[in-house]
């Protein structure tokens, strides 16, 4: 069986999908539907490619009457929900696609549809072309489904309208000025469901990368609401604290000159063969006669394709060390060939970090 997650655009899927479309559309002509999505280019097709495929097909199918095509979608969702249709749901992307491709001057009908449909299979990546086009409008929208009672809608106020949201359409205008999306991270900063705080967390996370005195402020207005928003702050806060951000870190407690002492770094595997792992190990001691908050990283100097090195940070732990505590530390990294990284042989560096502070700094290399 397939593990390639484009692979959800299955026979087996289009042939149960279908039959559950034959209930909802009384004209509807299955094999027809399936001849034109099992065509010659669909093997050739990645996943959002197969997707889109999928939407342009259902329209085939679907009134052109957009308002009569959404009642009918949402009629499509009841029926599988009722069938309990075996789904991962990443398969039905193609109905917030429909809305995207084909609502986009229909403002009205498309909110609708999408408070509905991303109950089911989330519209955040639908929504962004509305943003774009409507931005008052669609600011004011996700503000109210911050407060709305179906959490998935409270979550697509906050993700539907991120920064940087992976594989998404930008956002420049909140880019420039996130304002706009404070008042929705407010309203969900300590929501009861672990699902939404999540996504406030990610969107903190992304504004902080173009705007960390923003971050810094919601900091000192949120700090001791309560655990969860605090889990939401720390959370948010990733990118900084891996930045070594001074202010970021003392607010968590990490005193970047703590007398912590790192002595016996070792580079175990000097050249490291493509595929393989690089080791080594450190000794940390706390020589104060106090207990110290640490926050222990390592960083990965990875060579690019120009030559230059670009430092990646890995974190290892963070707790508290009492007095005159020492440990030995080892870790590996693995330069197995993955999908969102490609490596380079050549010369690389690893380093330790302390409180956001760099300590030692040691050169390996990989080897073809």
């Amino acid at each position: 069986m397939s593990t390639l997650l484009k692979d959800v655009y299955s026979t087996q899927f289009f042939d149960r999908f279908t039959d559950v479309l034959s209930r909802v559309l009384p004209t509807f002509e299955k094999g027809e539907f399936l001849d034109l999505i099992f065509t010659d280019e669909l093997g050739k097709k990645e996943l959002k490619e197969r997707m889109r495929h999928t939407t342009q097909v259902l329209h085939h199918f679907l009134p052109n009457h957009f308002p009569a095509a959404v009642q009918l979608i949402l009629q499509t969702i009841r029926q599988l929900q009722d069938d309990r249709f075996p789904v991962q749901h990443i398969e039905f992307l193609f109905f917030p696609d429909y809305v995207e491709q084909y609502g986009l001057d229909d403002l009205e009908t498309s909110v609708e549809a999408m408070e509905k449909i991303t109950q089911f299979i989330s519209c955040e990546f639908a929504v962004r072309p509305f943003l774009l086009r409507y931005p008052v409008q669609m600011m004011a929208q996700m503000l109210a489904w911050s407060t709305h009672e179906h959490p998935s809608v409270r979550r697509f106020a906050s993700e539907g309208s991120r920064l940087r949201l992976p594989w998404a359409m930008a956002l420049p205008f909140l880019k420039r000025d996130p304002s706009p999306l404070l008042p929705i991270l407010e309203n969900l900063k300590a929501d009861p469901s672990e699902f939404v705080r999540r996504s406030v967390a990610n969107n903190l996370n992304d504004i902080s990368k173009d705007h960390p005195n923003l971050v810094l402020e919601l900091l000192a207005k949120w700090k001791g609401c309560c655990p969860e928003t605090d889990w939401v702050v720390k959370h948010g806060c990733r990118t900084l604290l891996k930045q070594g951000h001074t202010e970021v870190l003392r607010y968590f407690g990490f005193e970047g000159d703590a007398p912590l002492a790192l002595t016996n770094f070792k580079v175990l595997t000097p050249q490291v063969p493509m595929g393989k792992d690089l080791h080594f190990s450190f000794v940390l001691k706390n020589i104060a006669s106090e207990p110290q908050k640490v926050r222990l990283e390592y960083g990965v100097y990875y060579q690019k394709a120009n030559q230059s090195l670009a430092r990646k940070v890995f974190k290892i732990s963070e707790r508290v060390y009492p007095p005159q505590e020492e440990i030995t530390v080892a870790r590996r990294q693995s330069f197995k060939p993955i999908t969102t990284r490609k490596f380079y042989p050549g010369a690389h560096r690893v380093s330790l970090i302390v409180n956001g502070q760099e300590k030692n700094i040691a050169d390996f290399i990989v080897v073809p």
